[in-house]
């Protein structure tokens, strides 16, 4: 097993392939609710619905993908080509997505379900090896934070310039015809993405390989991928902190439109969050040395709860405050995405100890998976929330109902979910010590030793 010290440049390479994949997530959380019910006229509810439904595919094609990219075997390796084949087919069908067809109502459902779920579908075929390839570019389990790290920021930097940017260039090419402004600012960070899954591709490599070759069935990967207790720990801490995450995300623009009342500071609020995302990504590395990733995770947890919870009772009167707290929400919720990132990553080389097998596909689409359930439960608890509050999005004004609605999506709601992940990373026992322990033993392995 070869442990390898990355390169800044292989790094930064490494990033670029969440750079391009968080211009489509960063606007599913974030820009396509309110798309879909503003704009394309979906109801909360079905569009709510429509996220979970489409969810279910995944419990077929996560596994299936994770499986088929372990098996793939070209000369650039098992998981990189993948970015290669699919980043063009990526982005024509999210900018797809973004069109509005003068269509009846049920096509236009017809259409959403299509689109939307044909997305989920190469999102799936190129996200899942993505991020498997980060358990095979080095075994070193400070440098996969390390290169994590880089990956969230320029993961969040995506973010950064979809909220930054997304709404002018909406307002700029649709002339006020937002129907028109959506699909084509799409297409052009559907341009930016593809060119950054081109330089992931051509800027790492994969180095990471196991003991022995992975043979058998399909039905034995599983079998083996659900005999590794830590992976079950880390896929159910996805499936919690994906939840509120899109709750609160997918929440942000009514609650700046609605509560706070000054929709003209949508784009700014936005961008501060993601902006604080970014630098928090970058700090993961230097906490984790100091506290290891368990005790790490907790704090930052603890501090997101307190942040929650403070942000439920600041009136709509108080801007300076709701951005603070705002900000500082998503600086420790992406400080804190690196190292669960990085714990999955670590539970392959546990797993493939325990069961003389490596999975690293399966164990990365097995957590995505649980990550997208999570997305499809927070942006279905969206439309039922706004739903029970009364929300009409095409209204001119909203009831105070569907004000406190939108409130508790942004504060109290995902403060519950983060503070469930504490008592959860209790159970995760790959520490620094004993990932060292685990490489040992497999480095044993591999010399035949």
């Amino acid at each position: 097993m070869n442990q390898t010290r990355l390169k800044p440049v292989e790094k930064i390479g490494y990033g670029l392939g969440d750079f391009a994949s968080n211009i489509v997530f960063q606007t599913i959380i974030i820009l396509l609710p309110v798309f879909y019910t503003d704009v394309f006229g979906l109801a909360p509810a079905v569009m709510g619905t429509m996220f979970l439904v489409v969810r279910l595919l995944d419990t077929i094609t996560d596994p299936v993908m994770g499986m088929i990219a372990d098996r793939t075997n070209t000369r650039w390796g098992k998981y990189r080509p993948f970015l290669l084949w699919f980043a063009i087919p990526f982005a024509i069908i999210f900018v797809l997505t973004y069109i509005t067809p003068p269509f009846s109502d049920t096509g236009k459902l017809i259409y959403a379900y299509v689109t939307y779920a044909t997305l989920m579908l190469i999102y799936t075929i190129v996200n899942i090896p993505y991020c498997a390839l980060g358990g095979v570019i080095t075994s070193d389990s400070q440098e996969r934070v390390s290169a994590n790290s880089y990956r969230f920021f320029l993961a969040t930097s995506a973010g950064v310039m979809i909220t930054f940017l997304g709404p002018k260039f909406i307002s700029f090419f649709g002339k006020g015809n937002v129907q028109i402004g959506y699909p084509v600012t799409m297409a052009i960070f559907a341009v930016l993405a593809v060119a950054a899954f081109f330089g992931c591709f051509a800027l790492t490599r994969e180095r990471v390989t196991q003991a022995a070759p992975t043979k058998g069935s399909m039905k034995l990967d599983l079998k083996t991928l659900l005999r590794n207790d830590q992976w079950l720990i880390v896929a159910v801490m996805f499936f919690v902190l994906l939840v509120p995450i899109v709750l609160r995300g997918g929440s942000a623009v009514y609650y700046i439109k609605w509560f706070v009342k000054r929709p003209d500071l949508i784009a700014a609020f936005l961008t501060a969050g993601t902006v604080a995302q970014m630098i928090g990504a970058g700090l993961a590395s230097p906490l984790t040395k100091k506290l290891d990733k368990v005790p790490a995770y907790i704090l930052i947890q603890s501090m997101i709860v307190i942040g929650s919870l403070a942000l439920y009772f600041v009136p709509h009167t108080n801007i300076a405050m709701i951005f603070i707290l705002y900000i500082a929400i998503n600086f420790f919720v992406q400080m804190g995405a690196p190292i669960l990132f990085t714990m999955a990553a670590d539970t392959v080389e546990y797993g493939e100890l325990k069961t003389g097998r490596r999975v690293t596909g399966l164990v990365f689409s097995g957590a995505l998976f649980f990550l997208k359930l999570g997305v499809a439960v927070g942006g279905w608890m969206i439309g039922i929330i706004l739903t029970r509050g009364g929300y009409d999005g095409q209204a001119a004004v909203q009831t105070p109902d569907a004000i406190k609605s939108i409130v508790l999506s942004v504060s109290l709601f995902p403060a519950i979910g983060h503070f469930i992940l504490i008592p959860l990373v209790l159970f995760y026992k790959l520490n620094h010590k004993r990932c060292e322990e685990i490489r040992t033993k497999l480095d044993q392995s591999n010399t035949g030793n």
